[in-house]
């Protein structure tokens, strides 16, 4: 071979490559795993410095991944072709994650519900409501995000909800958004809107059954605290 094509960071990407698929991701740090999936659309480039600064520049391995093409642009040596590698497996994962729930029952399976939400949307900087669409069996049929909404509130029409409720033959719906706060205690408006949900359901004979509000790896469950069947009883007792 000649030495003179080779790149210096040849030998090394060479070795993290070796190292993956003898051990996986175990004993990399953050930055290395960047560094491997820049080396994805980066054929004749050391790699290693553009990912610290990226790293340095997101904060976490989530922002980096979470970060936009235009954003990771912005780091030095990293271009729209480099950033191949982070926004390809980014978007696998977040279908991977999506199709494991298809045909799974998530009534009674919080946990299971915010694993996925969790990493679908906890790096969003402005708020994402997500609907997951359940058939007569309460399995999962798709899952759809319905609004992105300001830093502080998303759009949401219950009139919406419902038709997309209807065009994917629902039964039965689950409710999730973020809070780029952190702070996952549900606002007002949270309450107020998943009111009008749960009412709207009623009307169409399709039930709620869960509105989740995904914090800093924490979440509140509107099931749990028993809101939604409260508000199913208010929507019945306002019928009588």
């Amino acid at each position: 071979m000649d030495k003179k094509k080779q790149h210096k960071g040849e030998g090394h990407r060479q070795r993290l490559r070796e190292r993956f698929l003898n051990t996986g991701l175990e004993g990399f740090q953050d930055y290395e795993v960047i560094e491997l999936l820049l080396t994805l659309g980066t054929p004749r480039k050391d790699c290693k410095d553009m990912a610290k600064a990226a790293l340095s520049k997101f904060k976490t391995l989530q922002g980096v991944m979470e970060a936009s093409i235009h954003e990771l642009c912005q780091v030095d040596g990293i271009g729209p072709k480099n950033s191949f590698g982070l926004k390809l497996i980014k978007a696998v994962s977040d279908r991977y994650l999506e199709k494991k729930l298809v045909k799974k029952t998530l009534v009674n399976n919080s946990k299971e519900l915010f694993d996925y939400l969790y990493h679908s949307i906890r790096d969003k900087t402005r708020e994402h409501f997500k609907i997951i669409f359940l058939d007569s069996k309460n399995r999962v049929i798709t899952t759809e995000t319905h609004s992105k909404g300001t830093l502080t509130a998303s759009s949401v029409y219950p009139r919406e909800v419902v038709d997309s409720a209807l065009r994917h033959r629902a039964a039965a719906l689950i409710f999730a958004h973020n809070h780029p706060s952190g702070d996952p205690k549900p606002s007002p408006e949270d309450i107020a809107i998943t009111r009008q949900l749960v009412f709207s359901g009623k009307v169409m004979g399709i039930t709620v059954h869960e509105h989740l509000v995904i914090g800093d790896n924490c979440y509140y469950s509107f099931a749990d605290q028993g809101h939604i069947a409260r508000m199913g009883r208010e929507f019945d007792t306002q019928l009588r």
